[in-house]
């Protein structure tokens, strides 16, 4: 039995929410084409898009000349304005950055000043204003408070643009993993069929690299999931407090350190870890491993641990602790004392962040990774702030986009 065979201007590969966003852009550039979504789950935004914790960042913890500073206070206004369109729900709960120690403060100065040559909105503001806004927060002398930061359902979002992707003439193809890639011939080979595409939008999350290295591209990156937990309050929803709380972070790692998070609902949960993970879909202790993947992951991270390169040591060994609820627990207290922290008990899906690192000298990739063919584009290391600036670099990259060549 022979494969069916299909043509399609545009084809992209993942329905994560670049891979939405990035179809529903093209779709206003090239709405004559016939633009196709090929997606390996049975819907949508199955893994990092629809499991990420849906806080829109402000855009200051990023260095000026990055592209995350560049996209994240667009993506943050473009988000909302797509949500207040489409009548989904949106929590501007804004968002304290709290201190503990004097050595912090530095840190929060840094953060506050990357805010500032970023455009974005911010206030360093004093112990009493903290207690102003809410007064369940504690902070040491100073904290950063950040209005514009809001949270949405991921879900409601990412099922919303599938409504109106297909409502344009979007094509989606579920169950639909990529096989195999002819270069040459410009073909993707399913189990199903052989589609002939013109041009190629690669935002295969978790996959992304090996998307790209069908093409050449990201060989120097390999990547290495992280796992991140949240815990869900057990029952009541402690009403008051009512903003995003987060530490200062390791400016030297991408990861943001366990927080509070109101949900668009008002429910509260804690978390995230960043547990080194075993394999891309390795949501469970023991589950989705794969062997190929295992060897490959632990491979570079055992060569991180020897030469303890990020100081992957001790962040290893502080992040698998947080398996235990207690340790997770504590990690908060001081940022709003008097909330019982021991009623963060529910095990939230988790969900996994696929961070690159560099094959040569295994250092973190920090920022946005982007690669392009004369006919295709690949989003590598689209991770966080990703969903909250998809929007803005959807409309960047689409605007690049340029067919050469016909079929």
């Amino acid at each position: 039995m022979g494969f069916r065979k299909m043509r399609a201007d545009i084809v992209i590969v993942g329905a994560g929410i670049m891979g939405l966003t990035m179809a529903l852009e093209s779709k206003k550039k090239f709405p004559h084409l016939h633009v196709l979504i090929l997606e390996k789950e049975i819907e949508v935004a199955l893994h990092a898009s629809g499991r990420n914790s849906g806080v829109l960042h402000a855009g200051f913890y990023y260095s000026a000349d990055s592209l995350k500073a560049k996209f994240c206070r667009e993506g943050n206004f473009y988000m909302k304005k797509f949500c207040e369109d489409e009548s989904i729900r949106i929590n501007s709960c804004g968002k304290l950055v709290v201190v503990k120690n004097e050595a912090e403060l530095k840190v929060l100065e840094e953060l506050y000043q990357r805010g500032i040559k970023n455009g974005v909105t911010l206030s360093l503001i004093n112990e009493e204003e903290v207690s102003k806004i809410n007064p369940l927060v504690r902070t040491y002398k100073k904290a950063i408070y950040s209005s514009t930061s809001a949270v949405v359902s991921p879900r409601e979002v990412t099922l919303t643009l599938k409504k109106k992707l297909q409502d344009l003439g979007v094509e989606f193809k579920f169950n639909s993993e990529v096989e195999h890639l002819d270069i040459k011939n410009k073909t993707i080979k399913t189990l199903q069929e052989n589609i002939h595409y013109k041009y190629l939008i690669n935002c295969a999350g978790m996959y992304a690299d090996k998307i790209a290295a069908y093409f050449g591209l990201g060989l120097e990156y390999v990547l290495v999931p992280f796992k991140g937990i949240y815990l869900g309050y057990d029952s009541e929803i402690p009403s008051k407090l009512n903003l995003n709380i987060y530490p200062v972070p390791n400016l030297l790692n991408p990861f943001l350190g366990v927080h509070y998070t109101i949900k668009s609902d008002g429910s509260i949960k804690i978390g995230p870890t960043a547990i080194p993970c075993l394999s891309r879909e390795n949501y469970t202790f023991w589950g989705g491993i794969k062997l190929k993947e295992f060897l490959e992951i632990s491979y570079y991270l055992g060569k991180m641990l020897l030469k303890n390169s990020e100081n992957m040591r001790s962040l290893a060994f502080q992040e698998m602790l947080k398996y235990n609820k207690k340790i997770m627990q504590s990690l908060i207290q001081y940022m709003a004392p008097e909330v019982d922290v021991t009623r963060f008990t529910k095990v939230l899906p988790p969900g996994i962040r696929p961070q690159l690192i560099t094959r040569k000298d295994l250092r973190f990739v920090q920022d946005f990774q982007f690669r392009e063919t004369e006919n295709s584009l690949h989003l590598l290391n689209a991770i966080s702030p990703a969903f909250t600036c998809s929007f803005a670099i959807s409309k960047y990259l689409v605007e690049k986009i340029e067919f050469k060549n016909e079929f």
